[in-house]
């Protein structure tokens, strides 16, 4: 069906037409349905490039202008059909369409974030392999939050009691507020975003939800969608949904957990295992990828300064790229799974990395793994916090190893890295200018 067709079919009137930039912030237009339609006829939608490079407060690196011309370069949105969707908490039959980003004369644009998966996806295929993957998400619900001065707490449930105590997996905890969350379900299967478990998770008020394995570009627009649908869901309640990699301090932080598997384009099989079920060198190599290129790829998965919190020994966390059976201390936890599902679960990404990036960084590593054949370590059958941090500390660190990785420039593209590391330098840098409150605290009088 064409978009003009399933617009006109359920009376829609406007359109938001989506795209991600670097730090996974929707960005785009909001247009009635029918100039919609015509702008997708006539190539007439279109953004400024520069809209791409923004940091996350909003500003623009000065070093990028050398890549990005900021006076007379614009690029086009190209809706993607197949992600048209509605948009379930407006009163209006509203739609949203995510774009892709070309140039005019229809290339791909290389710093945009989809095109960045799409590069990646796009390497696989050119060795005759698909990826699979299913993102895990945590966030925490907090109480509306009017001072960024203040410390966040968490939000008053059906009780009229906030939690107190950390409630693991506990089923009445989650459904203090079940209002919340079934309007994400009722909003998520308008839209078609495939979640599937529902969980409380280790911190007060965190929860997790799961997507089901699928084709990594449609799960990343999911994840893109499902963070709006959350926060959307929240506010309607009157309290926020957070996505902070380490929002509050006293609690584990938030991932997402990427798993992760490739298959055979041609015939399906599952290139992880052999057919008695047993590790493939490809699943070895897949991994050995990930251990070695994970720590350049932190500025996709740890993409803000607040990211490094969580990366803490005996956190909840990983500290290295160790891997193991059933392991969740270390940061490539492999599930007990039979040859159809064998897997890799990557466990460093954060909560605040942009879906579209976070998945990219990953298979973009094992790839490498994978064409260069690498050899993984032994598998770790003890506690990884008992060895050394490996993973970088601090932004700069990931910046400078990202800067030194030719293999992963070269898979991710040359034009996007060098933009990448232009708006993280520039975010680390606005970030130094704040005096926090811990160094009022313990400073002020006594230094």
């Amino acid at each position: 069906m064409s978009l003009d067709v399933w617009i006109r079919d359920r009376r829609i009137t406007e359109i938001e037409c989506l795209i991600s930039d670097i730090a996974g912030i929707p960005r785009g237009k909001i247009l009635p349905a029918e100039k919609f339609i015509r702008g997708t006829a006539d190539g007439a939608l279109r953004l400024p490039e520069s809209v791409l490079v923004q940091t996350v407060t909003g500003d623009y690196p000065d070093n990028v202008w050398s890549i990005v011309d900021p006076v007379s370069r614009d690029v086009r949105m190209v809706p993607d059909a197949a992600s048209i969707r509605l948009v379930p908490w407006y009163d209006e039959p509203t739609a949203q369409v995510i774009c892709d980003v070309t140039d005019h004369d229809g290339a791909a644009n290389e710093i945009a974030p989809r095109q960045v998966l799409k590069r990646v996806l796009a390497a696989y295929a050119g060795r005759g392999w698909r990826p699979i993957v299913a993102p895990e998400l945590e966030f925490y619900l907090t109480q509306i939050n009017d001072d960024p001065d203040y410390p966040l707490q968490p939000p008053i449930g059906r009780s009229r009691r906030a939690e107190t105590g950390r409630q693991a997996y506990g089923i009445e905890a989650t459904n203090e507020f079940d209002p919340v969350f079934e309007d994400v379900y009722d909003w998520c299967e308008v839209q078609h975003i495939d979640i599937d478990t529902l969980t409380h998770e280790q911190g007060v008020a965190q929860m997790e939800i799961n997507f089901n394995h699928g084709d990594p570009l449609d799960l990343a627009d999911q994840a893109f969608l499902f963070k709006r649908t959350l926060r959307q869901a929240a506010l309607k309640h009157g309290i926020y949904a957070t996505f902070m990699a380490k929002p509050l301090q006293a609690e584990p932080g938030s991932a997402m957990h990427i798993h992760q598997s490739v298959v055979d384009r041609a015939t399906g099989d599952n290139l992880f295992a052999d057919p008695d079920g047993r590790n493939s060198r490809q699943f070895l190599a897949h991994i050995a990828g990930l251990q070695r290129y994970l720590p350049a790829s932190m500025p996709l998965l740890a993409p803000n300064v607040n990211s490094y919190r969580r990366l803490r020994r005996h956190s909840d966390a990983p500290i290295n790229t160790h891997w193991g059976w059933e392991n969740r201390t270390v940061g490539l936890r492999v599930p007990e799974s039979g040859r159809a599902d064998r897997r890799v679960e990557n466990r460093v990404a954060g909560a605040d990395a942009n879906p579209y990036l976070a998945i990219a960084g990953t298979l973009a590593c094992g790839f490498v793994g994978m064409v260069d054949m690498l050899e993984p370590t032994d598998p770790l059958e003890t506690s990884a916090y008992r060895r050394a941090q490996t993973l970088p500390r601090q932004m700069p660190d990931g910046l400078a190893k990202l800067n030194a990785s030719r293999p992963l420039k070269e898979v991710l593209g040359e034009r996007f890295v060098e933009v990448l590391l232009a708006v993280r330098e520039a975010e680390h840098e606005a970030y130094q200018t704040v005096i926090s409150s811990w160094e009022r605290e313990h400073l002020l009088l006594n230094v």
